[in-house]
């Protein structure tokens, strides 16, 4: 047991947030994934996912950090919460490309509101994690890339690292205290301004489909991901990229034009990191690519 992960997680669950076990020193969920769920204990009645089983219950909580020295999730839903994420730059990303809170910054700028100061946390990579509370009578889910570059959001179907967990880059720390303020309603036009759409990824010209089938096919799944109900949308997405590996294995299709047009519908309601969806398409696409070997000749 570790007594300040403890304490950590039952701060967070005496502020009214609904916490659950992160992996020890991970940002991943404890427990096992759906695809594993044994259908027992206290998934009887189906598959509980990480915001089902948050809890404030300090007995809960207790019960479970004095077993393993567990990171700390919080369901940003179920907490009331919205958090805005703000990523520093990738190392392969070029200099002056702006991160985060520059990209924040710009927004503020243009709707000449100043930067929110609100509860904030730093994480290990240098990021910033904004907390507000939602607004009364929505349910805002999780987005990324939606506000600007390097800005995601976590809301309902998603999660956020509490500060006092750690990882191998350091720790979660609290660097403004003061209670998460509402969400400012110029923020929320910033977001509603951008209304989720299917999108219309021009294929039907592209040179590197070889086919009309192929940019059918491509249009299809992009549709089928971007569509895809809260709950099913990894699932969605990696069929989508299996279907889409076997017309990149047979040169119907290149590799690059199927991952950009799958991360891009992922990316339209997302509820998941733009990173977690990439990986997702990149397995699907290798699994299928590896299954389906046979490529055609260029002509």
């Amino acid at each position: 047991m570790s007594e300040h992960l403890l304490n950590a997680a039952l701060n967070a669950a005496e502020r009214g947030w609904h916490v659950f076990p992160l992996r020890p020193g991970d940002k991943r969920p404890a427990g096992h994934a759906e695809r594993l769920c044994p259908g027992t204990g206290r998934c009887a009645g189906g598959h509980r996912k990480p915001e089902q089983r948050a809890t404030t219950d300090a007995d809960m909580v207790t019960a479970a950090w004095t077993a393993q020295p567990y990171n700390i999730g919080i369901a940003t839903g179920p907490s009331g919460l919205w958090v805005v994420d703000l990523d520093v730059l990738k190392a392969e990303e070029q200099e002056g490309t702006p991160d985060g809170v520059q990209s924040l910054l710009a927004l503020c700028e243009r709707a000449g509101q100043p930067f929110p100061t609100t509860y904030q946390v730093r994480t290990p990579s240098g990021g910033r994690h904004l907390y507000f509370t939602q607004p009364d009578g929505t349910r805002l889910h999780s987005t990324a890339g939606t506000l600007g570059h390097h800005i995601d959001t976590r809301g309902w179907g998603g999660y956020v690292v509490a500060p006092g967990s750690t990882t191998p880059l350091g720790a979660y720390t609290v660097t403004d205290d003061r209670p998460p303020v509402p969400l400012p309603e110029w923020l929320q036009h910033a977001l509603s301004a951008r209304p989720k759409r299917v999108p219309d990824y021009a294929v039907a010209t592209s040179t590197k489909c070889r086919s009309g089938y192929a940019a059918a096919a491509l249009r299809g799944e992009v549709h089928n991901v971007a569509t895809a109900p809260d709950g099913t949308r990894n699932a969605v997405l990696l069929r989508a990229a299996r279907a889409l590996g076997r017309l990149v294995a047979s040169g119907d299709l290149s590799r690059e034009e199927a991952e950009e047009a799958l991360s891009r519908a992922a990316a339209g309601n997302a509820t998941q990191s733009q990173r977690y969806y990439d990986d997702v398409i990149a397995r699907g696409l290798d699994w299928s690519i590896a299954h389906n070997p046979q490529r055609r000749t260029p002509a």
